[in-house]
């Protein structure tokens, strides 16, 4: 077989594998399993008196704070509108506490600090899923 003749087949080969793998990426977005949403990050130290926008169903993910992201805690005004979600250390990953946005509305969350004894005070605005 030619040089010629095995470079051709290789980039068949290659098409025909790119080709069932992007009908694979559409067909998981078209039922909705594909359709999620990157998370909004936000820095803690930033956030005080500000308004952040999440869409339903999606994710705030806190950041900013390395040292003692294990302590933090949230009072929310509303909670059918948000829900916080404590950081974590599972001995293998380190997570960062964060917020789920439950279904359209706006509230208002405080998060306190235990170590540090800081706290920030901030409004979630949920906006309606498309």
């Amino acid at each position: 077989m030619s040089h010629h003749r095995r470079t051709s087949l290789r980039a068949g080969a290659l098409a025909l594998a790119l080709g069932t793998a992007l009908s694979f990426i559409g067909c998981a977005s078209s039922d909705g399993t594909g359709d999620a949403l990157p998370p909004v990050i936000v820095d803690i130290d930033e956030i005080d008196g500000t308004t952040i926008t999440v869409a339903e169903g999606n994710a705030i993910d806190l950041t900013g704070d390395d040292e003692s992201y294990l302590d933090w805690t949230a009072e929310i005004a509303d909670s059918t509108i948000v829900e916080f979600t404590p950081g974590k250390d599972d001995g293998s990953a380190q997570f960062n506490p964060g917020l789920s946005a439950l279904k359209a509305g706006e509230t208002e969350v405080t998060l306190d600090n235990s170590s540090s004894s800081e706290s920030t005070t901030f409004t979630v605005k949920v906006t309606a899923a498309d």
